[in-house]
């Protein structure tokens, strides 16, 4: 598409907003109601592409994408009236007898754009938000998951119209430029690499557009000495490889107490061979690497340490085994980078100061993990260790739940959505207040002199 064209698009959605169709109550809660109706309609073709994209088992594409979504949907639906109402607060003396109010309004023309490891939920999910707040929306899915991006087009296109939802197509880096270049958007949420996250705030900043970036990072996952082993095996190696570990909350590296590793390395092996067979290649439930490139970026990883479990990989499937490491130097690439994939360093330590120094060396990550039975260790943790989000004796699962916000603090993330924090994101909190005409003092204007004591007793 030429930028002319595009931008005729994108100017089109703005004319559609600023008729104020998108913001009655009954408007946006049928356009909630019509998403929620076309993703159960597309159910299995969206399990199809998802499969397609990244070998996803219909089982995992409804915890993590389709019923992921439903559920934010449900939420918006039975929450937006509530959400929407003005919110009564307090007036100050000063201000007295008026009244004061905040009333939501939607930020106007928003630009989403989504990654390929959780291609319908990381679209999708925002732009619930976004419809529930009255937007109108401009989508951009990942080129690199093409089934699933032709499905949610389809979606897009039979469902709402493109002066109210645009599925923009195109690769990322060529598309996004000359939107962003050439039309103001409201409000910018991305989803994805952190260098990718920086160049978008750049373009955003030219604008004084606000962002809501979701990144990553490596997120760390401690397990204590008096942690339950079995039970921090099955809950670590559950998240790290589902969806091959290309998940942006993935336990990126454990640190385990050394007292405990032995056990706890025992445990993972025979965890990991019980989810996924002695041949995860031919599991029903482990998926594939998206593509080469990110495929021979992983096997770059595996000379970084000594592989204790796994290490099997084929490119002509994209797939590489469920894998564990130790003996990992921090200077490793596997300790600096973002894994994103199914390997799992294991480093132990001795002291909770030994232990944070290794993860103070990557700051504010999107997640944090601790597995622990004792009240004391869990408090020191969660206080010493700055994160978008944390666990206590789970991985992961915390960005389920919609009434918790969801996103990254510093390099992993500006912002936070799910739930009505993505009604939020996508909404302008404007201050209100209202004064009666009734009661008018003169000691309110000039002349001032004089007044000052009677200043003091009122502003303070």
């Amino acid at each position: 598409m030429s930028t002319d064209s595009l931008i005729d698009k994108l100017q089109s959605i703005r004319n559609y907003y600023d008729h104020n169709n998108t913001r009655p109550y009954a408007y946006r809660r049928q356009q909630l109601q019509k998403l929620k109706s076309a993703i159960l309609q597309h159910e299995k073709d969206l399990h199809n592409a998802l499969y397609a994209d990244l070998k996803k088992s219909p089982e995992e594409s409804w915890v993590t994408e389709t019923g992921f979504l439903i559920s934010e949907i449900n939420s918006a639906i039975k929450n937006l009236r509530h959400w929407m109402a003005p919110q009564k607060t307090k007036t100050n003396l000063v201000n007295l007898p008026s009244s004061s109010y905040i009333m939501t309004e939607p930020l106007g023309v928003v630009l989403i754009i989504g990654p390929w490891n959780y291609p319908l939920q990381l679209l999708f999910t925002p732009l619930v938000g976004a419809i529930a707040a009255g937007n109108c929306i401009v989508l951009k899915a990942s080129e690199f998951a093409p089934a699933t991006a032709a499905v949610m087009k389809k979606i897009i296109d039979e469902n709402f119209p493109n002066e109210y939802i645009l599925c923009v197509e195109g690769t990322g880096a060529e598309v996004v430029p000359q939107m962003m270049n050439n039309f103001r958007f409201d409000h910018v949420f991305y989803t994805g690499s952190t260098a990718v996250g920086k160049i978008i705030y750049k373009m955003a900043a030219e604008q004084l557009v606000p962002v809501t970036l979701e990144l990553g990072g490596k997120s760390p996952c401690v397990v204590e000495q008096d942690a339950n082993i079995k039970v921090a095996a099955r809950r670590i190696a559950m998240t790290k490889f589902s969806n091959a570990g290309q998940m942006c909350v993935a336990p990126d590296y454990v640190l385990v107490h050394k007292s405990v590793k032995e056990k706890f390395v025992k445990a993972l092996k025979e965890t990991v061979v019980h989810f996924f067979s002695e041949d995860p290649s031919a599991d029903y439930s482990y998926c594939k690497i998206i593509n080469e490139r990110q495929f021979n970026r992983l096997i770059s990883y595996l000379n970084n340490g000594t592989i204790v479990h796994g290490g099997k990989h084929d490119i002509q499937k994209l797939y590489i085994e469920p894998t564990i490491i130790e003996n990992v130097s921090p200077e490793a690439p596997l300790m600096k980078d973002e894994i994103f994939g199914p390997i799992l360093p294991i480093i132990s330590f001795e002291s909770f100061e030994e232990a944070k120094a290794i993860i103070n060396r990557n700051p504010n990550p999107l997640a944090f993990y601790v597995y622990t039975s004792a009240g004391r260790k869990e408090k020191e943790w969660l206080q010493s260790i700055p994160a978008g989000g944390t666990c206590v004796n789970n991985s992961s699962w915390h960005l389920t739940n919609h009434h918790l916000p969801f996103g990254g603090r510093g390099n992993s993330g500006i912002g936070e959505y799910h739930g009505k924090n993505s009604f939020e994101t996508f909404s302008h909190r404007k201050a209100v207040m209202k004064t009666p005409t009734w009661f008018d003092p003169n000691i309110k204007y000039p002349p001032f002199k004089g007044k000052l004591w009677l200043f003091k007793k009122v502003i303070r």
